[in-house]
């Protein structure tokens, strides 16, 4: 009965945490950012978008926001430069979005990389490496609670408890890689304003701030840790009671 309520828990935790890890691999917004530097052209065809001059430009924000999969940026007048504004029923419209390019480091647009290619560029690998992995096996647990809990499986139990746990690690690994990233290792100055650096001055200021997809990861963590400790000490138990 105590195997049960356990397992019960654990599953209630499980979805919460997969659901919260799939959330933020899903969403684009890791990162945010705040400048006046006037906007963008959408209608070029290249890669870069080149900004239109703009009357009493400093009246206009530019919002960034970037994930995995895309980088968008939207306007807005008379806007305060908080992080709400970066909510999904909050923002302006209209908005536009390109390729991230496997964030976070470096944007290679073009037959040829960008001269701001750095070292920060082994952040990129390893960062997407641990996305990939941590989700794949939040999955590959999920799957294997779904097929274990109505039979109490002992093994299932432990294996899927297992890449819970396994899951929860990677994730709290990229989120420590990605505050490394973001506090010490990039020039996000220099990053927010990679494609405007030919209008935009060194002293335009910018505002960086965690995003919402972050924070979804942050919260996801504890939530698949506790599930698959709980699901792998649940079928070490039937395991023990079975001996």
């Amino acid at each position: 009965m105590k195997i049960k309520i356990a397992a019960f828990l654990a599953g209630i935790f499980g979805v919460l945490g997969v659901l919260l890890f799939l959330v933020a691999f899903g969403t684009d917004y890791w990162i945010l950012a705040t400048e006046r530097c006037g906007g963008f052209d959408t209608d070029n065809s290249t890669h870069h978008p080149e900004e239109v001059e703009r009357e009493d430009s400093e009246g206009i924000l530019t919002f960034h926001h970037e994930g995995f999969f895309w980088r968008c940026w939207f306007f807005g007048e008379d806007y305060q430069d908080t992080i709400w504004n970066f909510w999904f029923t909050s923002q302006g419209h209209p908005k536009h979005c390109m390729h991230g390019y496997l964030f976070p480091m470096p944007i290679a647009l073009g037959p040829h990389p960008h001269p701001s290619y750095d070292a920060t560029a082994v952040y990129r690998g390893f960062w997407t490496a641990f996305v990939i992995l941590a989700v794949t096996a939040s999955l590959v647990g999920g799957f294997l609670l779904v097929c274990g809990v109505p039979f109490v499986n002992a093994r299932f139990y432990k294996v899927g408890g297992g890449f819970l746990v396994t899951a929860g690690g990677l994730f709290a690994l990229l989120v420590f890689m990605f505050v490394m990233w973001k506090e010490f290792a990039a020039d996000l100055h220099k990053y927010i304003l990679l494609e405007r650096s030919g209008r935009c001055l060194d002293n335009v200021p910018v505002h960086v701030y965690y995003g919402w997809s972050f924070m979804f990861a942050v919260a996801g963590i504890p939530f698949v840790l506790l599930s698959g400790l709980l699901f792998y000490l649940s079928g070490y138990s039937i395991l023990k009671e079975m001996d």
